[in-house]
């Protein structure tokens, strides 16, 4: 007589499902153990099982980091689809009380975020949350994988790299711009020409690459056939509000840290004489992470103080 049962040896259990997400999302072992609170040796054990199980590698182990196989690619798509149903299945919704958290929330942003929007954030963030902490990473080619992996929550500024399949955004502030001059300057005095723009030396920011501020207004400028006569180039916008103070140079930048890098430094703002395109800030996060409540909570707090 046969036996009908189910060989459910060959099944996975649900540590097993969560490993492979998160080494699959971490690339490392030790990263994957410190997530799932797990030894080291532990989770080799866990992987050694799975490997016997489907007779694959799964992981490769490079000088760098653990590459997945395909056979690890369709495994981990629908391992995330049974751990997404579990969690429906079990309405199961993690808790995030902002009044006793002391969760560290990790934000990528540009340096002009660091007195724009985050001073604003930062003063709520005391009054609701008095012992979440915040901290700042750089953004960069890696913020995607930040993300992706959990080291970051969330992406803000207006030119990041790679957010494509798997983030959500959200648009918080169209940008115009603007030009900053010293309220003492011997030549600009309440408005600004073209004839001035291209007469005067003039401070320019690097950040973001080929795809930032600077290239955004270069494009510009070479389109209107506009000379704009660059003695300065700085890595990022905290600089400029000084260097502006005390010379003749000026500076075409994102109205809203023009203006604010303005009141800080007693500055002249200018219009434009030169149009520039516009372009929005935005809040990224990946799709991991979308119902998780103290993401969105981090969300609706940054989208507030935004503006």
């Amino acid at each position: 007589m046969m036996d009908d049962r189910a060989d459910t040896s060959a099944y996975f259990d649900v540590k097993q499902l969560q490993l492979l997400d998160v080494l699959y999302s971490t690339r490392s072992v030790t990263k994957t153990a410190e997530r799932l609170g797990q030894t080291q040796p532990t989770i080799s054990t866990w992987l050694k099982q799975i490997r016997d199980k489907v007779g694959d590698p799964l992981f490769i182990r490079t000088s760098k980091e653990m590459i997945p196989t395909p056979r690890a690619d369709l495994m981990v798509e629908k391992a995330r689809e049974i751990l997404e149903a579990m969690r429906q299945i079990s309405g199961a919704v993690p808790h995030f009380d902002p009044a006793t958290s002391t969760r560290i929330f990790r934000m990528c942003a540009p340096d002009s975020a660091h007195i724009t929007m985050i001073p604003r954030l930062l003063q709520c963030i005391r009054g609701i949350a008095p012992n979440v902490q915040m901290e700042t990473l750089p953004v960069g080619e890696n913020t995607a994988r930040l993300l992706e992996e959990g080291d970051a929550d969330l992406a803000y500024g207006g030119f990041i790299p790679g957010m494509d399949t798997g983030f959500y955004q959200q648009a918080l502030i169209k940008q115009d711009f603007i030009c900053v001059a010293s309220k003492d300057h011997p030549r600009i005095q309440g408005s600004l020409s073209l004839d001035d723009y291209q007469r005067e030396a003039h401070v320019a920011v690097s950040y973001g690459g080929i795809h930032g501020v600077n290239a955004l207004i270069k494009s510009a400028l070479h389109a209107q056939h506009v000379e704009r006569r660059v003695l300065l180039t700085l890595a990022g916008f905290l600089g400029i509000g000084k260097v502006i103070a005390t010379t003749d140079l000026i500076a075409t930048l994102p109205r809203n840290i023009g203006e604010t890098l303005a009141s800080l430094n007693d500055l002249q703002v200018l219009e434009c004489p030169v149009m520039i395109p516009t372009y929005m800030i935005k809040q990224y996060w990946h799709s991991r992470y979308h119902r998780d409540p103290g993401n969105q909570w981090l969300r609706r707090l940054c989208s507030q103080f935004a503006e």
